[in-house]
Order: structure tokens, then sequence, then C-alpha cells
């Protein structure tokens, strides 16, 4: 029943036939380089665009009941590492990207929640979220979508608490440590309707923003598919570069993508023979620490703890990628 849910409803696998059918039908050969570029492009893009859709509205009718002021207030309730876990699960139920994370991140401090707990939220953010568990799901299976995303509130956990460790307030920029917004606003209370057009809004504003970058992300996944030899992805992602979960990191980071562009090309490097964990760190190191969000960042933290960031984050990706590599064949 599972493996009907995960191929047939969620992986949309009777999509993929009717397209081959459809090609073919037109002329193409579908086990041609361009007929299984084409394919390949067309599936994953009506897929993924479904699923992003329908998981955006029903995510952001849930984030309806977590307004940044109602977040505000259930973190100021807990202390210690529990506060680190309730920002990051917090961040599950945010924003699809770090570069949207980044202004709740501000609001959060300014409003004098610990920096350990709003840097919790904003690694989870962008990291880990409600859609990529079911995309992740879809294309990869349960194990390694619920694996992906118990490590990658891991890292914001321990990322947070880290940085809370050492005690790096006055790293904040001024203009967000001296703005005087701790007053409490009570969030206005939505009716069902008001929830279901905020949760349309939601899926017609980020879908104008992510579909470039799904569009972006399909296509290099055919690319990668279809043209690129499976032995040169082994010889750099594969058991034989001991070197490859640092070169996806390094690699991920100067992109920006959100996890619903990531997956097409971790889809299409999964088949090629790249290490999981490897396409895994590569997949957190677009999302987490893209090139836009850290120059958006540095505007709101100075130079010091900006390095601190990157640096715990980039470790933990690291450490994760290897990880999955080692305990990969438990999960497949």
């Amino acid at each position: 029943m599972w493996t009907f849910i995960q191929d047939q409803i969620l992986g949309m696998k009777w999509l993929n036939t009717i397209i081959g059918k459809l090609l073919l039908t037109a002329g193409l050969d579908t086990d041609s380089r361009i007929g299984g570029s084409i394919q390949f492009f067309v599936y994953d893009t009506i897929k993924i665009t479904v699923l992003l859709c329908v998981l955006i509205f029903l995510i952001s009718y849930i984030q309806s009941f977590f307004p940044p002021e109602r977040s505000r207030k259930i973190m100021g309730r807990f202390h210690g590492i529990g506060a680190n876990i309730i920002g990051a699960l917090l961040g599950t139920v945010t924003p699809f990207c770090s570069c949207s994370s980044i202004p709740i991140f501000m609001g959060f401090t300014s409003a004098g929640l610990p920096l350990g707990v709003t840097f919790s939220f904003l690694i989870s953010s962008p990291m880990v979220d409600l859609g990529s568990l079911v995309l992740l799901i879809s294309i990869f299976g349960v194990k390694i979508a619920v694996a992906y995303v118990v490590l990658g509130l891991v890292i914001a956990v321990l990322g947070g608490t880290l940085i809370e460790k050492l005690r790096m307030e006055d790293q904040i920029a001024d203009f967000i440590r001296n703005n005087n917004s701790k007053v409490d606003i009570e969030s206005p209370n939505l009716t069902v309707i008001d929830r279901l057009l905020y949760s349309r809004d939601q899926v017609v504003s980020t879908f104008k923003k992510v579909f470039p970058y799904i569009l972006l992300g399909v296509a290099i996944g055919a690319v990668i598919h279809n043209w690129i030899p499976e032995g040169w992805v082994e010889t750099v992602l594969g058991d034989n570069n001991p070197f490859g979960v640092i070169l996806a990191t390094l690699v991920g980071i100067p992109m920006y993508a959100d996890i619903f562009g990531t997956i097409p090309i971790a889809e299409a490097l999964l088949s090629k023979g790249a290490l999981l964990g490897t396409i895994l760190s590569f997949m957190m190191a677009v999302t987490t620490l893209s090139l836009p969000s850290l120059i958006m960042l540095k505007k709101a933290i100075k130079p010091k703890l900006l390095a601190t960031f990157i640096a715990i984050c980039t470790v933990g990706i690291i450490i994760v990628g290897y990880g999955f590599n080692t305990i990969a064949h438990l999960l497949v």
C-alpha cells in the first residue's frame, strides 16, 4: 500500500508513463538523449509544480496559526536547548528559502529572543520543511526523507546552541539591537475563509518566486540524467573521491535555489552513481548557505558572527554528508 502511495500518488509514476506515450506518439524516442531529456523535463516540472502548490497551500494553512508574534511568544516560554528545539521546529512551518527567513529572524532577534534560538530557526527554516519531507519521500523514500529532516533539525539545534554558548550578542547589527519592538501585539483572529485566502495568496506568491528555480533545477537534472556520462559523476561524487562531500558542499554554497529546485538535480545525480550523503550535503548547502542569503544576513549581523554561522553550518553539513554515506546501505 505504501509503495503505491510513494510511487503513484507522491511520485506520480503514472504521469511519467503518459508523457512517455505522448512523446512516442509525437515521434520522439524516449530512449534517445533528446527524447529522454524532454520526458525528464516535462515529467519533473509537472510533478514538482503540482506537489509544490498542494504542499504550500496545506503548509500555509498551518502557518496561519503561527504568525511571527505568536511564534515569538511560544519560543519565549522555553529556555535552554528546549528553546532551540522549538525554534528549529517552528522553522519547518515557515518560508521555503533562506532569503525569506532572514526578515523573520531579524524580527525575532529585535524582539529579544535568545540569539541561539533565532539561529536555530534561521538554519532549519530553509533546510527543513514539511514540503521538503513529502517531496523527498516521493523520490528517495521514507527512510531517507525522515533521516534528512531529523539530521537537518539536529544541525539547527546544535548550531543554535553553540552560537548561544559563544555569547555573541554584540555581533548583532546595532539597528536590530536598539529596536524596541518587544511590545506584545495580539495576532488577529482569522476565520477559516481568511486562512484559505491566505493560503491561496501564499501559493501564488511562493510559486512566482520559486518556479524559475524549479525550471532551472529540472533543466540541469535533465542534462545530468541524459547527457553526462555515469563514469564522470561516479569519479567526482562517488566512492572513488573521498573529498566528494566537501566538494559538493563548497559547490552548493554560491548557488541560490530552494529545496524544490535542488531535488531534480539530486534525483539525476543519484541515478548517475553519486553517493547519497554527498547529494544531501549539496542540497543542504544550497538551501542554507546560498550567496544571496549570506549577503542579506551580512546586513543584520557583524562579520565575526557571520563567519561563525557559515563555519558551523558548513562543518555540520559535511559531517552529515559523510555520516549518510556511511549508513546509506541501511536506508535503501
